[in-house]
């Protein structure tokens, strides 16, 4: 009995001895180039669910792209260096405040893509609309059409956009179509979307596929989240809308009523072949092929009301936290204004302390969300920051259901705004690809802030006195959904 009891011990203390090494390995590692709070998280984890833990945080613990990839995106960095080395850096077009070039810098050394001008910029609120206005380039286009969103589906809705492309693959013009592995996989009718490309000999690849069998492996919730859409180089389109019915063509959301309601920016100018070299990066990562970048002299937009943009590309394949680093200077930047959209609020420490401080301040801040969510724990967890960014003297205005504000874009004072397809939360700053575009141009943001204007009718706002009185069970559901965000 007494040997028993001796193996037991001993049994316990190599099990002890086991833990204690896994966790000390484990603290070695997850905190390498990681954030402090996101560094705790995994490591408590793997202490109070050894097993559990270690396992996830192999499968989804490491938040950067393979080597091969992201040395793809260094070699079209350097190209695209290459081909503006000798030229300035920044092009005003516009008189700028002052802090902005030092913002100007900090995104070129992150994304390698200037500033420039004489681009013309017309914001499109309207679902149809938006696919209309798409069409009827496609319809124009000559020489090759570029199509990358994270959702690309052909349904009812989206059925005459496919059409369009086909009839653009029948006068010989190059199609190219990039969509979102994993998330084209939760949709009906990914195989008919899939058929169609190839009958009409468009030329598609799915982003950062996960497919163990091929050899094609990466963290999977690593995502392309962008949305590009370029014709011809001399026309572009980005923001926040997938090619999909505005229900997003789920039984739960037609159940409900959802419908998504996106913002997305036409424009033409230098700033379009910024666009291209995105997709072109993207392109080159999917398939090899290096797709040549134009090197013609820069044609001004002829439009009027020009404004000054810059691409800013962002996710995993960097090193850096590009888009974070931006939001996080514009809004410490900012000295009047602070007007913020975004479906996915879950900010990192430093975007909350900017924008806290930046109430704190004296500078009106706002922030739009959506009263209803579509996705739980994102949900729960965002309106964990409601009570903090309320008693900062955030106004945080909730638009009403069943409207879903999908659109992701923000302003500064009266003369700087970025629109895009980053949310303002941990994934997209750390796990999505996501395209940002800075723009400097008061009529733009004018635009902008007429839209803001629309949403606040559509709102209503929150009061703190009201939600502190919120049940407790929702109280503690929404801590512990912030929990999650983390594990990054």
């Amino acid at each position: 009995m007494r040997g028993f009891f001796q193996d037991a011990e001993t049994f316990a203390l190599l099990l002890l001895a086991a833990h204690i090494l896994l966790v000390t390995v484990a603290a070695v590692l997850v905190s390498m180039n990681r954030r402090p709070s996101s560094a705790i998280a995994w490591v408590l984890a793997i202490i109070f669910i050894p097993i559990l833990g270690a396992v996830a945080y192999f499968f989804v613990g490491y938040s950067k792209l393979p080597k091969a990839r992201r040395d793809k995106q260094r070699e079209v960095n350097a190209l695209v260096l290459a081909r503006t080395e000798g030229s300035p850096l920044i092009s005003r077009g516009l008189d700028w405040p002052e802090w902005l070039h030092s913002a100007v810098v900090l995104n070129s050394n992150l994304g390698a893509l200037p500033m420039v001008a004489g681009n013309s910029a017309t914001l499109l609120g309207d679902y149809n609309g938006t696919f209309d206005a798409m069409i009827a380039e496609i319809d124009s286009a000559t020489s090759y059409v570029h199509v990358e969103f994270y959702i690309l589906v052909l349904d009812a809705t989206t059925a005459p956009y496919f059409q369009a492309l086909a009839r653009a693959r029948s006068r010989g013009v190059d199609v190219r179509v990039l969509s979102d592995h994993l998330a084209g996989l939760k949709f009906p009718g990914r195989k008919e979307t899939l058929d169609f490309l190839e009958e009409i000999g468009a030329e598609y690849r799915p982003m950062l596929p996960v497919r163990p069998w091929r050899g094609e492996w990466q963290r999977p919730d690593l995502r392309n989240h962008r949305k590009i859409f370029v014709v011809d180089g001399r026309v572009g389109f980005t923001g926040s809308q997938n090619v999909i019915d505005a229900s997003y063509d789920t039984k739960g959301n037609l159940k409900r009523g959802l419908q998504w309601h996106e913002l997305m920016m036409r424009v033409e100018g230098p700033v379009v072949r910024e666009l291209d070299a995105v997709f072109a990066t993207d392109w080159y990562s999917e398939t090899g092929v290096i797709l040549p970048l134009d090197s013609s002299p820069l044609g001004v937009s002829q439009r009027s009301a020009l404004v000054d943009a810059q691409v800013l590309p962002s996710g995993p394949s960097f090193d850096n936290d590009n888009n974070l680093k931006l939001y996080a200077t514009l809004i410490h930047k900012a000295e009047r204004r602070v007007s913020i959209t975004s479906p996915y609020f879950v900010p990192d420490e430093s975007i909350l302390m900017a924008i806290v401080t930046a109430a704190a301040r004296g500078l009106s801040v706002e922030l739009f969300v959506s009263e209803v969510g579509d996705q739980s724990m994102v949900y729960h967890a965002q309106r964990s920051y409601y009570e903090a960014l309320l008693r900062a003297g955030v106004r945080i205005y909730l638009y009403r259901a069943p409207k879903v504000l999908h659109s992701k874009h923000f302003t500064i004072d009266e003369e700087v705004a970025v629109i895009g397809s980053s949310n303002m939360d941990v994934r997209s700053f750390s796990l999505n690809m996501e395209v940002s575009v800075l723009v400097h141009g008061r009529g733009f943001v004018d635009a902008i802030r007429e839209i803001e204007d629309g949403y606040r009718v559509e709102s209503r706002e929150l009061q703190l006195e009201d939600w502190i009185r919120r049940p407790i069970a929702q109280k503690v559901f929404d801590n512990l959904a912030r929990l999650t965000a983390s594990l990054q």
